[in-house]
């Protein structure tokens, strides 16, 4: 089996020629959740994607959507942080993947910018990203956030496909991106994982603690732009700026439902033995539990 056939395996029962498994912190492990990142790579470039022409109310729906100067801020801080990170990693197979994961947010914030001058859309002047200071405090923060920022747009995503809330061809050109949030995420908990099983005990109590505090951080981030704190701006996130513009009409309950039904639908893709993002999954579940059906 190929590389890029292991990574994409959908799962142990549903293949005969499944990967084998491994030990979670081995070399296997490595080259497995690297490999999400190395070999299912898309070459696409944004200069070249052909952005289709819209009626007039997709354009209005389009260019009345209240988030993209933060989608583009969003974007060149993660590729900014991923880079930083990517300077500092010793071992070289996990410093190509990082760097590929500042290339591959830095290429998104290229396609919104590239789709906003075509359809006209203004965009605010964009400020400088300096490196962090502590850039593994940055890249842990980043990827958090981005495990929660994700299981959302799953399902924003396939609400406004199927809902026709924009032209198919518009949606088709941003699956790419989309797909590339999802291996995103998948190497991040993987790194997270290995990282931890690599270090001394003294090491690794502090380097989850250090975790714990950014999902921490993330989380509640997310609860402050959910409630309007900070009226939906910040660096860090758009899904939550946005997503009330998305889901008019939509029940809490239904797009929690979709959004799992996504997410599975997702990283049911990937190697099977690799570990998936669990925490927005498992409040998703949680919250069925307790919102109302109607």
């Amino acid at each position: 089996m190929t590389n890029l056939a292991a990574a994409l395996a959908p799962s142990a029962a549903a293949t005969t020629d499944a990967p084998p498994p491994f030990r979670i912190g081995s070399e296997a492990h490595k080259r497995a959740f690297c490999g999400v990142l190395l070999d299912i790579f898309d070459p696409y470039k944004p200069s070249i994607l052909a952005w289709p022409k819209l009626s007039p109310d997709a354009e209005k729906r389009l260019t009345g959507l209240p988030f993209w100067d933060v989608a583009v801020e969003t974007e060149g801080h993660a590729s900014s942080r991923m880079q930083a990170m990517a300077d500092t990693v010793t071992d070289p197979l996990i410093k190509e993947a990082i760097a590929l994961n500042a290339f591959e947010e830095g290429r998104h914030k290229l396609v919104i910018r590239n789709m906003l001058r075509f359809y006209g859309i203004p965009l605010k002047e964009e400020k400088s990203y300096g490196a962090p200071r502590d850039a593994e405090w940055k890249f842990i923060c980043t990827g958090y956030g981005e495990c929660f920022d994700s299981f959302f747009a799953f399902g924003l995503f396939k609400m406004a496909k199927d809902s026709g809330y924009f032209p198919p061809e518009l949606v088709d050109v941003f699956e790419p991106v989309v797909q590339e949030e999802a291996r995103h995420i998948m190497f991040f908990v993987n790194w997270v994982a290995y990282c931890a099983a690599n270090k001394p005990l003294l090491s690794r109590l502090w380097f989850r603690a250090r975790c714990l505090a950014a999902l921490a951080m993330a989380g509640l981030g997310r609860l402050s732009l959910a409630g309007a704190a900070d009226g939906g701006k910040s660096d860090d996130n758009f899904v939550v700026s946005g997503g009330e513009a998305l889901t008019v009409g939509l029940t809490p309950r239904r797009l929690v439902e979709i959004a799992l039904a996504e997410d599975t639908r997702r990283m049911a893709r990937f190697n099977p033995h690799l570990l998936r993002p669990k925490i927005m999954p498992f409040l998703g579940w949680m919250a069925l539990k307790v919102l109302p059906k109607n």
